[in-house]
């Protein structure tokens, strides 16, 4: 086997490791984006639909909606402008949190 070939395989692994780039810093979500779970609370006990989802979605003013439902797994990574809607076996919206 050639020496080079030798040096060369010993050397990509490492190259592969190194970073040329500086971290990317994550920003947050403007202000205007933050959801505000209260404003969008007179729809608890309603039944959950597509177009509720959206009419939340507008009254908390966050910008993703994502639906819990009942015995589901959740991330706990929170997102200010995430508006939460939990319900139950039957549909009906038992809370809406932000995060």
């Amino acid at each position: 086997m050639d020496i080079r070939l030798l040096a060369i395989a010993a050397v990509l692994p490492l190259a592969a490791c190194a970073g040329s780039d500086a971290p990317v810093e994550s920003t947050p979500p403007p202000a205007e984006a933050a959801c505000k779970a209260d404003a969008a609370q007179s729809y608890v006990g309603q039944i959950a639909t597509p177009d509720l989802g959206g009419a939340i979605l507008k009254a908390s003013g966050a910008r993703t909606l994502r639906w819990g439902p009942p015995r589901s797994a959740m991330t706990m990574d929170y997102r200010i402008d995430r508006v939460n809607v939990m319900y139950d076996d039957a549909y009906k919206i038992t809370q809406v949190t932000c995060g």
